[in-house]
């Protein structure tokens, strides 16, 4: 039995206590019903185990068993991710990595299990496919941000503002900024990106880590018209922007902002927030939103902002 009731009980501990019980019902089903529990735990070891199908494959094989058993399929994707993170936490401890960063890359569940909640009305993901990157330790999760490699594929070189020229096919440390809720302080972010710096050093010999990021919250224009107090303002600063668009047909984020009310005309969205105020009233306005990649480098210590710093190229 792969299907780990006791380690899940343990993870649900941590989620809102409707959606616990709603995951551990699925939990029970798998401990009394074997049939129901050898076409799951066959899934989880194809893929975890034999590395037989990928996580898509998986997915796909689950719509079936939830149309069979009448699940919600984001609930029964949720289960399956969480039931695959045992054998990971397992993997983890065989390869020495401390404990604490499993956990703190587990807590993404949460994350995507409150806006399964907050824009599907179900517990559970719709985003499954996601955790591919954690559970193939491509991804890991280092403070308030997630990490994994990735290769700048712009046709035109970036120059730094250490000199250091960065091309195509460079490869660089992407991150992603999950919605824990935990805001994004000068100390949160530093702190993220030190741990970070310490798994990554390696790769860069003697220069800096060269750390990127795409995301809405690069958005240029929010200097326009976002509160100066709001984090991702500060967050903005540590990034040089290396291209950024407009989107013309509306804001393809607006879930992350707005959530269940999302598809709701601008100028009925809710304004309970700064962030949603400013949002409603600039789309209501007619403007755009829009997304940007930003990339920076770090020693350890502060983002490299000058010609000639630790281990710039010149």
């Amino acid at each position: 039995m792969l299907h780990d009731t006791p380690y899940i009980r343990r993870l649900v501990s941590a989620y809102p206590a409707d959606a616990a019980e709603a995951l551990l019902r699925v939990e029970q089903r798998l401990d009394s019903d074997p049939v129901f529990a050898a076409k799951f735990d066959t899934l989880v070891h194809n893929y975890m185990v034999a590395a037989a199908i990928g996580l898509d494959a998986a997915l796909d094989a689950l719509k079936t068993l939830a149309e069979e058993y009448e699940i919600n399929v984001y609930t029964l994707h949720f289960v399956y991710i969480m039931n695959c993170t045992g054998i990971l936490k397992a993997r983890y401890a065989e390869q020495g990595i401390d404990e604490a960063v499993f956990w703190q890359g587990v807590d993404d569940l949460r994350c995507k299990l409150l806006e399964c909640i907050e824009v599907k009305g179900v517990p559970g993901t719709f985003v499954a496919g996601w955790n591919n990157g954690f559970l193939k330790m491509t991804r890991f999760a280092y403070g308030r941000f997630q990490f994994e490699w990735s290769t700048y594929d712009r046709d035109f070189g970036f120059v730094m503002p250490s000199g250091r020229v960065v091309k195509k096919g460079d490869r660089y440390v992407n991150f992603h900024i999950p919605s824990s809720g935990v805001p994004l302080t000068d100390d949160v972010r530093l702190a993220s990106y030190k741990e970070a710096y310490e798994h990554y050093k390696d790769a860069f010999g003697d220069r800096p880590v060269l750390f990127g990021c795409g995301s809405w919250l690069l958005y240029p224009r929010h200097r326009e018209f976002l509160p100066p107090a709001l984090n991702i303002l500060k967050f903005m600063d540590d990034f040089e922007i290396v291209d950024w668009e407009e989107e013309k047909d509306g804001f393809h984020n607006d879930w992350r902002v707005f959530g269940r009310y999302t598809g709701t005309p601008w100028k009925d969205m809710p304004r309970d927030t700064s962030l949603r105020k400013a949002y409603a009233d600039w789309l209501a306005a007619g403007n755009p939103a829009g997304h940007a990649f930003g990339l920076f480098e770090f020693d350890g210590e502060r983002i490299v902002r000058a010609k000639g710093a630790q281990g710039a190229q010149e």
